[in-house]
């Protein structure tokens, strides 16, 4: 004798219904987790950043030798490790040139500035004038004017100061910045934008970026060039042209030094001076540097009113006499020549040495090379990294244009710039190459640029960033949708949560295969039997 146990069709149905229920449970809740964490996720990943309560605006003249530029620049009232994170939204080219050439009427140097700040007063809330900070900083030309009449450079600050203490802004002082400073606030400025100190996360929060080396920066100016950076090679340098900076919780040591009466207009004025040494009894002189067909005539003076031709000045003229200048376009002859500018032998062959008996550590990494390097290059229709071929067969084109045909090369035809862009190109050439020691190799790794996304690559930024650290922090400032600490606690919640049901889920899998296998054998036993 012997019993068959078999289940009713109803129970049966029951229990599968039963052990269907925790399954469907589980997929709900892991469903419900995934939909959470891909929401939070894209919420705060694509939410905009919420306005702080408390911006800040800071107001920097950049006081060049040719002209003078006014930015305006903004930050949230919280610092990131004591340093704003600034931004340029305004930038205003004064009309004229530098305020250096106003050192005969020192009292007409602010009416330039009346357009530029009309505009400013609209960039900036109203009622954030009076905390508003502005500082005006002299580069090179200030510099000269000072070595060569201090009480006419003097009283060409007391004139402007006078001027903003009757602006709306808080006026922090207009005052001379040194070679030093111009170089290292060009580097800050360069590598800020370009994104070497801070970039965001996928939390929008602001951290140092991981391995990312520093850029080398470049200024040619009109009267002085600056070469800064970060440098390995330490031994032989300086004490002077070492700087450490410290930016975002970071201590970078830099070389930088400063070259006064290189900038391009300076070196210029001595090449012209050159020529006329050559030629000292000669009215009428060939320039291969300028294009074909051009002449253009100057007074004595012009030549021999700065201090970078001091040297050259002959003993007695007569400062009103006109000397002419009629170009030939040859660009072998305007390379020869220019080279003589610069004072390789005082080096006497010292390794590491750049020019006028400067130790230079070797040159090394990327490097962004702006303001008159940018626009130079821009006129042979190079910018960006390029090669050194490609920046000599554009300046053998460039120079061997006629003057009646550089209007159709150039969008922005003036014929100050125009006639000497092939000095500057010839010039920048020695400069790079004999006098900071670049090679074939090494010069694809300068590029050439005006700016990044909105801000120029300037010293005015880096003095900015700078001067943030004095300014006090104000109310936090909110960067996200959902604060980093709720966000990293929702976030490991819902993983976990989901996580488990994953692990739920396997687990009734593995029952269920193991259930079936036990069934299958029962089953064969009652077969059997």
């Amino acid at each position: 004798m012997f019993s068959v146990v078999t289940r009713q069709p109803c129970e049966q149905a029951g229990l599968k219904a039963l052990s269907r229920t925790p399954v469907i449970v589980t997929l709900v809740v892991l469903l419900v987790s995934i939909v959470v964490l891909v929401a939070i996720t894209l919420i705060q990943i694509h939410h905009p950043e919420i306005l702080p309560p408390g911006l800040k605006y800071g107001i920097v003249l950049d006081a060049g030798s040719s002209r003078t530029t006014v930015y305006v620049y903004q930050w949230p009232a919280e610092k990131e490790n004591n340093t704003g994170v600034v931004s340029q939204t305004f930038k205003c080219s004064v009309k004229g040139s530098g305020i250096s050439s106003y050192g005969n009427n020192p009292q007409d140097a602010p009416k330039a500035f009346e357009d530029c700040m009309l505009k400013v007063k609209g960039q900036v809330p109203e009622h954030l004038h009076g905390s508003t900070r502005i500082y005006l900083g002299a580069t090179a030309g200030m510099r000269l004017l000072r070595l060569q009449n201090e009480t006419a450079a003097n009283e060409v600050l007391a004139s402007i100061q006078n001027y903003f203490k009757s602006q709306p802004f808080d006026f922090r002082g207009a005052q001379i910045i040194s070679g030093q400073e111009e170089g290292v606030y060009g580097w800050i400025s360069a590598n800020y934008i370009m994104g070497n100190f801070l970039e965001k996360n996928l939390w929008h929060m602001w951290v140092h970026p991981h391995g990312v080396e520093t850029t080398g920066a470049l200024d040619l100016g009109g009267a002085s060039t600056q070469i800064s950076f970060v440098a390995e090679e330490k031994m032989g340098l300086n004490i002077s042209d070492i700087v450490q900076v410290s930016l975002y919780g970071y201590t970078y040591t830099l070389y930088t030094h400063s070259f006064q009466c290189y900038g391009r207009n300076e070196a210029e004025k001595r090449f012209l001076a050159m020529l006329l040494q050559n030629s000292p009894t000669e009215t009428n002189l060939t320039n291969p540097c300028y294009p074909r067909n051009y002449s253009t005539t100057f007074t004595v003076d012009h030549i021999f009113d700065s201090l970078c031709t001091e040297k050259q000045r002959p003993t007695s003229y007569d400062p009103s006499s006109l000397i002419t200048f009629e170009g030939t376009g040859n660009p072998s002859l305007c390379r020869e020549k220019v080279a003589s500018i610069f004072d390789i032998k005082a080096c006497h062959d010292q390794e590491g040495c750049s020019f006028d008996g400067t130790y230079q550590p070797k040159v090394q990494g990327p490097f962004v090379a702006f303001a008159g390097f940018y626009y130079t290059a821009s006129a042979l229709n190079l910018s960006g990294s390029f090669s050194l071929d490609s920046f000599n067969s554009s300046t053998w084109n460039f120079c061997s244009q006629d003057w009646s045909e550089l209007p159709f090369l150039l969008p922005k035809f003036d014929e100050v710039y125009a006639r000497s862009y092939c000095f500057s190109a010839h010039y920048i050439y020695h400069l790079l190459i004999n006098g900071y020691k670049f090679t074939e190799e090494t010069w694809p790794q300068i590029r050439f640029e005006k700016e990044v996304g909105n801000s120029s690559i300037g010293w005015s930024l880096g003095y900015m960033l700078s001067l943030t650290n004095q300014i006090p922090a104000g109310s936090p400032l909110i960067r996200l949708p959902i604060q980093p600490t709720v966000f990293v606690g929702i976030l490991a919640f819902f993983t976990a949560t989901a996580l488990l049901c994953l692990a739920f889920l396997l687990y009734l899998c593995s029952m269920s295969r193991t259930k079936r296998r036990s069934e299958r054998v029962f089953d064969h036993a009652v077969d059997s039997e």
